[in-house]
């Protein structure tokens, strides 16, 4: 899969590894590194679709200003969260995401989603 992301900020934060330390410790650095190494060896985001997503457990969010977002856990409650970098996005019928469909993404950060 293809990975962009949403500024040169993030994407110089999350390729050098001191920052990326720096900005989210050690662990939860090597689980951005670990998810992102595993979202760029997938063909498509259908490879995350469950049963398949564990441990990541790639989801869809919904409600307010996430919808339209996916994110993986990375250390509870921390998520990477990221959006399909499509025009258009592809969707299935009933207005649904085809995440077969779905080969690039743009990385939007780190966030816990239950604040």
């Amino acid at each position: 899969m293809i990975i962009s992301f949403k500024n040169k900020k993030i994407e110089k934060s999350f390729n050098e590894q001191v920052q990326l330390e720096k900005q989210h410790g050690v662990i939860r650095a090597k689980k951005i590194r670990i998810r992102l190494t595993e979202l760029r060896a997938a063909q498509s985001l259908k490879d995350f679709w469950p049963p398949k997503s564990k441990p990541s457990r790639c989801h869809e969010l919904t409600g307010g200003r996430r919808a339209g977002q996916l994110s993986v856990d990375l250390d509870h409650p921390y998520r990477l969260i990221f959006v399909p970098d499509h025009n258009p996005i592809p969707t299935l019928g009933d207005g649904g995401l085809d995440w077969s469909q779905i080969t690039a993404i743009k990385i939007m950060g780190v966030e816990d989603t239950h604040e």
